[in-house]
C-alpha cells in the first residue's frame, strides 16, 4: 500500500475546502477560499519546482546572491543580454507558481528579449 503524495494531499484539502465554501459564510467563506488559493499555489509550487528552475536561471551567475552582489558592484551589468535573460526566466519561474493568471504572463513568457 502506497501513501498518497503531497500533491494528491493538497488536491484533497482544496476539494474538503471548495465543497465546504458552499456551506460557509462571511468571515469563515471568504478564509476558506483564502486557504484554497494558498493551497493551489502549494499544489504549482510542487508541480513546477520553481526553486529549481529560478536556481538553474541564475547558475551561470553563482546564484541570486552573487547575481545581486555583482550588479551591485558593477562587475554584472544590467544590460548584459545574459544577465536580463537569467532574471526574466527566474522572474517567470517564480510567476508561473504565484499567480499564472497574471494578465502578462502569457506573454512574457513567449517573447523573446530582443
Amino acid at each position: 500500500m502506497s501513501h498518497p503524495t503531497a500533491t494528491q494531499l493538497v488536491e484533497a484539502v482544496q476539494l474538503f475546502l471548495k465543497e465546504a465554501e458552499g456551506a460557509l459564510e462571511g468571515r469563515l467563506a471568504f478564509h476558506a477560499r483564502v486557504a484554497g488559493n494558498a493551497l493551489a499555489i502549494v499544489a504549482r509550487e510542487l508541480a513546477q519546482q520553481p526553486d529549481a528552475a529560478e536556481a538553474a536561471a541564475l547558475a551561470e551567475f553563482g546564484g541570486v546572491t552573487a547575481l545581486c552582489e555583482g550588479l551591485r558592484s558593477g562587475t554584472l551589468s544590467p544590460e548584459d543580454p545574459a544577465v536580463l535573460a537569467a532574471i526574466r526566466e527566474a522572474a517567470l519561474a517564480r510567476l508561473a507558481v504565484d499567480n499564472p493568471r497574471y494578465a502578462s504572463f502569457e506573454r512574457l513568457s513567449t517573447r523573446s528579449l530582443s
